[in-house]
């Protein structure tokens, strides 16, 4: 059974705009909801589905509002959280952010977006680029109502069929996120990689692309060599690419929307090597000041660089009179987020640098009271993946025939990236 109905609320319960799909189920009900999810939050039981005796709550928050849907207890509810996440894209791309200044403003637009939306409680048009060529936010003479594109009717309702480019080209960008949690003894405690790739795409008419990678599976039924094969876990794709040809041969065949996108989305549970070490040494001396002795390595090929890195010490809240020498790179005292931020413009590979800090501690607080938090990093390697997944090829089949242009990138950088000191 679909949704019946969808409300947005603020943070207090207030319903600020809704629509009834089905009839099916009271438009009062959603006064029950923020009781109950205030209920289960003080009882440790908070879930984003909230079940009682006439209907289901499926909700998400985002920012300073609840996107809720109702509906009977038999519902697809994996498709409602999709369809949700849905609206909250829609919404950002039309509205640049999606909070409750934004719903108060453009009310009529909301409504016209939530009718397209979804059908009689069944998600319909879903595609904003799509939705944009006829519902804007300018005014319409009553004499010239527009017409809906035929995309709308397509099987291929996230792409128009005119659309037009002198010069066809298409961008790739494999880019990875590295998670990684580090023991203050330098065990590694949890290590994953969660990568997508992105498309920018400007081509002509209504063009096929058929993209290939080191897939481990691919490689296992073709008997090839599977040593440079990556074996990709929890992938999630667009809606273009076609699910039945990939899990019949691991073909990704798609029709691509036009301009950019996500095409997919991967994880994989991994044992990361950790791409920049840092070894730290913190000396108090009798309340009195601290010393901090910070070692950066770079465990990556000599041949890349990491870019714009960024290693954030955490320090007391009461230290003051901060006094740096490094070996490279710039360091700043950061007294409202209690850190020094060692900022590294360029880190090439194999290589170490080093970090001398001398604090003064007025209080005589006891300095186990804070805790210390871990050492973080950011940084940014170009042309570099930690996984080692590959693009061989990828085909662009368009009835014209015309030569278009695919570039591929390739870029890793940090995610939750820790280091504990203690």
């Amino acid at each position: 059974m679909p949704a019946s109905a969808v409300f947005v609320l603020d943070l207090k319960g207030k319903v600020l705009i809704s629509r009834n799909y089905r009839g099916d189920v009271d438009m009062n009900a959603i006064d029950k909801f923020l009781p109950l999810v205030l209920e289960a939050e003080e009882d440790g039981a908070m879930s984003p589905i909230v079940v009682t005796e006439h209907v289901t709550f499926v909700y998400i928050k985002y920012n300073n509002l609840y996107l809720v849907s109702t509906t009977r207890k038999n519902a697809n509810v994996t498709l409602i959280f999709v369809f949700l996440h849905r609206v909250v894209q829609v919404f950002r791309e039309y509205f640049k952010e999606l909070e409750e200044e934004s719903i108060r403003d453009n009310f009529v637009v909301i409504y016209e977006l939530l009718d397209e939306l979804m059908d009689f409680g069944y998600p319909q048009t879903t595609e904003s680029k799509i939705l944009q060529e006829f519902i804007t936010q300018e005014t319409h003479k009553l004499e010239a109502a527009p017409r809906p594109p035929a995309a709308v009717t397509n099987a291929v309702s996230w792409r128009g069929e005119s659309i037009r480019y002198r010069k066809n080209e298409v961008f790739l960008d494999v880019v990875e996120s590295v998670n990684l949690l580090v023991s203050a003894k330098g065990n590694v405690l949890r290590s994953e990689i969660v990568g997508a790739v992105k498309m920018k795409v400007f081509l002509t008419g209504m063009p096929e692309l058929r993209l290939g990678l080191n897939d481990k599976i691919l490689f296992e039924s073709q008997g090839r060599n599977k040593t440079k094969a990556v074996e990709l876990e929890d992938v999630k794709f667009h809606q273009c690419v076609r699910l039945s040809r990939f899990e019949n041969d691991r073909t990704i065949s798609f029709i691509p929307p036009d301009g950019e996108f996500e095409l997919m989305s991967y994880r994989l549970n991994t044992h990361v090597k950790p791409l920049i070490w840092i070894e730290s040494v913190i000396e108090r001396h009798s309340h009195s000041r601290v010393e901090y002795m910070i070692k950066a390595k770079s465990q990556f090929k000599r041949r890349s660089t990491a870019n714009n890195v960024e290693i954030t010490i955490p320090v007391p809240s009461d230290a003051d009179s901060p006094k740096f020498k490094s070996s490279t790179g710039v360091c700043k005292y950061v007294p409202e987020k209690a850190a020094v931020i060692w900022t590294i413009k360029a880190f090439p590979g194999g290589r170490e640098f080093l970090l001398r800090a001398h604090f003064g501690l007025p209080s005589v607080d006891s300095e186990d009271s804070e805790g210390r938090p871990p050492i973080t990093v950011k940084f940014e390697i170009p042309y570099f993946t930690v996984s080692g997944i590959q693009v061989r090829y990828l085909k662009i089949i368009e009835k014209s025939g015309y030569q278009s242009l695919p570039w591929v990138r390739y870029i890793t950088q940090s995610g939750d990236y820790q280091l504990r000191t203690t």
